[in-house]
């Protein structure tokens, strides 16, 4: 039960806190901070980056030799001496090995090339690589160096990292 002044005094507290929240917006503005986000020496650092990233990028193509794998190298498919080597020395990362006869053409999109070896098709080795030109060695007889990878129709998919001419 509320008495008359008790009832006024609600009335008054319920009117000074309607004053207070209208007198703030409803919605906050913020200032804007100073300076811009790109400032002239974050542009100046930018640029060096680039310069730097275009100028290292262009000098290891130059050298042609990144992690041991040189990248600059020509094979004639004709002048191709038996025992000659190429790819990677990883032996760590590339550690199945496999020969044959190196054909083009791979089984329902799995590997470019294959090895064909003694024992009919269920024998070939299906091949990739990014490190060697395998396309160099085509109907040659190799030794290759790989990492084995999981195949839908192949029965034995790898990736080349290095190559012997036998």
């Amino acid at each position: 039960m509320l008495y008359y002044g008790q009832e006024v005094k609600l009335i008054l507290v319920e009117e000074e806190q309607k004053t207070e929240s209208e007198k703030q917006p409803l919605m906050n503005t913020f200032e804007p901070k100073e300076g811009s986000f790109l400032t002239a020496k974050l542009l100046a650092a930018l640029l060096l980056i680039a310069i730097l990233g275009v100028g290292s990028g262009y000098l290891l193509s130059k050298k042609g030799n990144v992690a041991g794998v040189n990248l600059k190298e020509k094979v004639g498919s004709l002048s191709i001496p038996k025992g000659k080597v190429v790819g990677s020395n990883d032996t760590k990362t590339f550690k199945d090995i496999a020969e044959g006869d190196l054909k083009t053409g791979g089984i329902d999109g799995e590997g470019q090339f294959h090895l064909q070896r003694p024992g009919g098709e269920s024998q070939n080795v299906y091949l990739t690589s990014s490190i060697v030109d395998l396309s160099q060695y085509v109907g040659k007889k190799i030794k290759v160096w790989g990492e084995t990878h999981k195949a839908q129709r192949a029965g034995w998919l790898m990736d080349v990292g290095r190559l012997e001419v036998l």
